[in-house]
């Protein structure tokens, strides 16, 4: 269960940190409490596993980054743990995890790259085949067409959840 001031905390930073030097004492400042406290408040909230995470998330399409190539390969079971440790240690790849192969898709290691355009993914990609000696195992890469919004649980506020039952 959580107190009104935790449930507060959290209706300002599910929305994101303020952008400023001092984004802690800003949200202090709006909540009336020390900057301390708010600090204090989000760690307990770490530590009960009532939030997961508190990160920077930036949007990498605002910075140019807009292609997106999700690497996939068809390794041999045995050596896909394997190549797949060494493959997320990529500084060019964000995600990596392996899947299960289904009727039709016969990709067990799956690798999100990043880049300004398609060809600059396309050649990460292949320079990593290449580095791991992943080329001669079959393999495609799919890009995203469309941007959906990803975002976590959210609090609603209580007053305006009153608002609307009115």
């Amino acid at each position: 269960m959580l107190t009104d001031q935790e449930r507060q905390l959290l209706l300002i930073v599910q929305e994101g940190l303020p952008l400023s030097p001092e984004p802690y004492a800003e949200i202090a400042s709006r909540l009336g409490a020390a900057e301390e406290q708010v600090i204090e408040t989000l760690r307990s909230l770490l530590e009960r596993a009532v939030i997961k995470r508190l990160a920077a998330v930036p949007n990498h399409y605002a910075l140019g980054v807009t292609a997106n190539g999700m690497a996939v390969w068809d390794v041999p079971d045995e050596r896909v743990s394997e190549i797949g440790a060494r493959l997320g240690q990529r500084s060019e790849v964000t995600h990596c995890y392996r899947r299960p192969r289904r009727q039709g898709w016969p990709y067990n290691l799956f690798a999100m790259v990043h880049g300004t355009s398609r060809e600059e993914v396309l050649s990460k990609i292949a320079g990593i085949s290449r580095d791991l000696g992943l080329a001669p195992f079959p393999h495609d890469v799919l890009f995203s067409t469309r941007l959906l919004k990803k975002q976590g649980t959210r609090l609603r506020n209580k007053q305006a959840t009153a608002i609307v039952e009115e």
